[in-house]
């Protein structure tokens, strides 16, 4: 039974960091390290909260409160749930994380191999292949994370530690590592770990890998929340590896620096210089297969979701075909378009998913009432507001406000590290918890 675990454990855990493991999270660390220096290793600790830890912790958010989402949501307020859930889902699905994978698959994937390609057409059918493929790999979601674990990840990490392990060994330009510093080096990993949408994510994977652990035998809470547990410490030691590496070989490119460089290109530039033609191949491949388990993960969940939410109106194959369609529109775009316009959204919505996988994980098991969580939930969203207002301000031409609001936020304490709502939120759950328990009391339950 013991091996079993294990053996269990070590596939989901593979299909777990292949979800993870997509377009923004290989294109990402590079630039990091390119920007941070030799003050990488500050970078890796910020990027690691975002893209790492904080994807771990709504996994278990998830875990604690029953079997997927909808029971995560229950906690707080059926209503407020169900609106999370449904912007969350749409940003790591249609309008954001999807379209990457492809158009990531299709500006690495297929140029640097067959570079003729290059136009709004080859774009085009890039795009009609990859949701063609996904699309008949997403319609049977039973599946999905055997075929993911068992035979696309295990392809897609030697490619990577094969990469990595060359880059460490034999860098292209080690100067860099002593002659460049950022102080901002950990806001820069933590902020561009906002990018991954793994936090967004984990709280919609948790209820595939619950399933999957599940559909094995786990059905006991002691034995599946020990599965879930190590299937997911096995998932972050891998990306824990990898981002590190990843970072270490954008350091290390000598690679000049430019505010319009495109992510897609250093990432190209590591793998010639590191690895030669060869590395063009392998880099193609691995993009491919870490952007393929990503969408097929991604189009699942988006179409359970919708399908549940319709109580079967729509059905699972119907949201599975709309979905590749709307997102293959999207691809044609370009990776660096989709992450401009997706940036103002996602300073919104991830503040408020991490405020609540935060305050479940920490105070799940303690704390009962809703009151406290919607509070913290509330004064997270009012400060993510009024960063993106401020924002907005100062793109329109309204220096006065904009300048008057960022102000405000930054004299928040943690501001500096780009989590001015966290402190606020806090007050905001232990004042609504203490007013509850003397009153016993509370309106918003």
């Amino acid at each position: 039974m013991g091996f079993k675990r294990y053996s269990d454990a070590t596939t989901i855990g593979f299909a777990l960091f292949a979800m993870f493991f997509g377009a923004g999270n290989i294109i990402l660390p590079p630039i990091i390290g390119l920007m941070t220096g030799s003050d990488w290793g500050s970078a890796v600790a910020g990027f690691s909260i975002t893209a790492i830890l904080g994807p771990f912790l709504g996994i278990l958010a998830v875990l604690f409160s029953g079997d997927n989402f909808t029971d995560l949501g229950k906690r707080i307020n059926s209503t407020l749930g169900w609106i999370l859930a449904t912007a969350i889902i749409l940003s790591i699905g249609p309008l954001v994380a999807i379209p990457r994978t492809a158009a990531t698959t299709y500006e690495i994937g297929v140029l640097s191999v067959f570079p003729q390609a290059s136009s709004n057409t080859g774009a085009i059918i890039s795009s009609i292949v990859f949701f063609g493929l996904t699309a008949i790999l997403s319609i049977s979601p039973s599946k999905v994370v055997d075929i993911i674990g068992k035979y696309l990840t295990p392809i897609l990490l030697v490619i990577l530690f094969w990469l990595i392990l060359a880059g460490m060994l034999h860098p292209i330009d080690q100067e860099m590592l002593a002659d460049f510093t950022n102080p901002e080096a950990f806001r820069v990993g933590f902020t561009e770990g906002y990018q991954t949408l793994d936090v967004l994510a984990s709280v919609i994977y948790a209820g595939i890998i619950i399933t999957a652990v599940k559909s094995k035998g786990y059905n006991k809470l002691v034995d599946k929340t020990r599965v879930t547990l190590l299937s997911g410490l096995i998932a972050m030691l891998c990306l824990l590896f990898i981002y590190g590496g990843l970072i270490y070989l954008g350091v290390t490119s000598g690679y000049q620096y430019s505010g319009d460089l495109k992510r897609t290109e250093l990432l190209l530039y590591i793998s010639n210089g590191v690895l030669g033609k060869s590395g063009t191949m392998a880099l193609s491949l691995c993009v491919a297969l870490a952007c393929l388990t990503t969408a097929i993960a991604l189009v699942c969940a988006t179409a359970s979701f919708f399908s549940d939410l319709t109580k079967g109106v729509l059905s699972y194959r119907l949201v599975v075909i709309i979905t590749c369609v709307f997102s293959g529109f999207l691809a044609v775009e370009g990776v660096d378009k989709i992450i401009e316009y997706a940036g103002p959204f996602l300073g919104i919505i991830y503040p408020i998913t991490l405020t609540l996988i935060l305050y479940m994980v920490v105070f799940g098991k303690l704390v009962y009432r809703k009151a406290p969580f919607v509070a913290a939930i509330l004064v997270s969203t009012i400060v993510s507001l009024l960063s993106f207002s401020a924002n907005v301000a100062l793109d329109n031409g309204n220096v006065a406000y904009g300048n008057k609001v960022q102000e405000l936020i930054s004299s928040i304490p943690l501001a500096s590290y780009d989590v001015p709502w966290l402190i606020p939120s806090a007050i905001g759950f232990a004042v609504v918890f203490l007013v509850n328990r003397f009153f016993k009391s509370s309106s918003i339950d």
